[in-house]
């Protein structure tokens, strides 16, 4: 229980006819009767408002978060009693949450319901737990304000943003992955599967026509084929402390996870099966499994996942890997390196590349690429530029080292990886190298 402003205000004047009494005694005996009247509806006023509340409250967040993504979340309140209340309601959310929409004013009847609505932000994976709902109610006469907390423990799982594997959707149903930099080339090459016979058409390959069923029905009549199906992708996901730099309030780690579920999203819809193995952190493993249903299991496994102060160490994880996967797959390794990680990658390249194909997806910071682009005027811009070459070109000297060691790799900066794997995964099934 809290005094209220007017109980302030009320306070003050009294405080203030005391001092004057002190000066004039004529006004000692106002002060003396003003303190009595205050003092009986101070009093009045508390004891109604120490009154058991009558109210009950349900909060109703999603089923499911996402880190960065804004939501809902809706709490009603009844009141079964016979007393109308002037209220405010703030709820315990997330701390690692931005809100928008709180506290909401309520003025609630006899026998009334109402339902408030806030908007909330998860900025960090992980479990995310509510608290009680606490409401303030004002007293009869407005001179207090009462706090109650009515219980009201939930716990909801914040996921990654999985907005891209969304939009993802959305765009393949109107045939435009161009928007996300997804490139779709016309099938070609030996790696592909027969798919049916049909009509030729005009700008197909002659390599398509089927000569014998052509001279069966008297028309031409080509080969259609599909990419090859039922084939492995089995994620290695760097959980060390490289994976921890920051750029434009999201770590390297967030992104790599956005993009290992597009890239999880677009093998499962090609018919693959998918995995994942996690080393430089906590070590989990899910074996390749095919359907929908294997998504969530990566967000099941992914969602509360950190990077963590320690090194990765890539031969270990390639060994572990290599005693659990038998059947050729491709091992997308996403990670962060410089050129110290060099030759402990290359080692673990060299030790998977016989039994499976490797591709390297390696975050480059897009600070490195600012520094190149930007006039050097200065020297200190100078510096910079030259110690962004250096670090581009060791850089470089390591991607081409993996290429030398049988990997497939490939860098690219944040927001660019999502799309820079999908398209690498496509290449190599319309290659046939798998």
């Amino acid at each position: 229980m809290r005094p209220a402003r007017p109980t302030l205000l009320l306070l003050t004047g009294w405080l203030a006819l005391g001092l004057g009494g002190a000066l004039w005694p004529a006004l000692a005996e106002a002060w003396r009767g003003g303190g009595l009247l205050l003092a009986g509806l101070l009093g009045t006023d508390w004891l109604a408002a120490r009154r058991p509340l009558d109210l009950e409250v349900e909060r109703r967040p999603p089923a499911n978060l996402a880190q960065g993504a804004w939501a809902t979340v809706g709490l009603t309140l009844r009141n079964p009693g016979k007393r109308a209340y002037r209220l405010a309601v703030y709820d315990h959310h997330p701390a690692t949450a931005e809100v928008t929409g709180q506290p909401a004013p309520l003025r609630l009847e006899p026998g009334a319901s109402a339902r408030v609505r806030y908007r909330l932000r998860p900025t960090r994976r992980g479990e995310a737990r509510f608290g009680p709902v606490e409401i303030c109610v004002r007293s009869p006469l407005r001179l207090w304000r009462r706090y109650a907390r009515l219980p009201q423990d939930q716990q909801r799982r914040v996921y990654p943003d999985y907005a891209e594997t969304v939009k993802y959707n959305l765009l393949a149903l109107d045939n435009q992955l161009s928007q996300l930099g997804i490139r779709q080339r016309q099938q070609r090459g030996s790696g592909l599967e027969f798919h049916q016979l049909r009509d030729y058409r005009e700008g197909d390959s002659i390599r398509r026509i089927d000569w014998k069923a052509t001279a069966r029905h008297g028309k031409p009549i080509a080969r259609d084929y599909q990419d090859e199906r039922d084939q492995e992708v089995v994620f290695l996901l760097d959980c060390g402390h490289r994976m921890r730099t920051e750029e434009d309030g999201h770590s390297h780690f967030d992104q790599s996870l956005n993009a290992l579920l597009l890239l999880a999203h677009v093998a499962l819809r090609q018919g693959d099966a998918v995995g994942l193995h996690t080393f430089g952190g906590p070590r989990r493993w899910l074996a390749p499994r095919k359907g929908t249903a294997t998504l969530n299991r990566l967000l099941n496994q992914l969602y509360d996942l950190e990077p963590t102060g320690h090194g990765a160490d890539f031969t270990a994880a390639v060994q572990g890997l290599l005693d659990r996967q038998r059947k050729r797959a491709l091992l997308v390794v996403l990670t962060n390196i410089r050129d110290e990680d060099g030759d402990d990658l290359v080692r673990a390249v060299r030790m998977a590349s016989p039994r499976h194909l490797v591709m390297v997806a390696n975050l480059r910071e897009a600070m490195l690429d600012r520094l190149v682009a930007e006039p050097v005027t200065t020297v200190e811009q100078s510096l910079r530029y030259a110690a962004a070459v250096d670090l581009l070109g060791r850089r470089e000297g390591v991607q081409e080292r993996l290429r030398h060691g049988g990997a497939l790799p490939l860098e690219a900066t944040p927001d660019q990886l999502p799309s820079a794997v999908v398209n690498q995964y496509l290449a190599i099934k319309r290659s046939g190298r798998l």
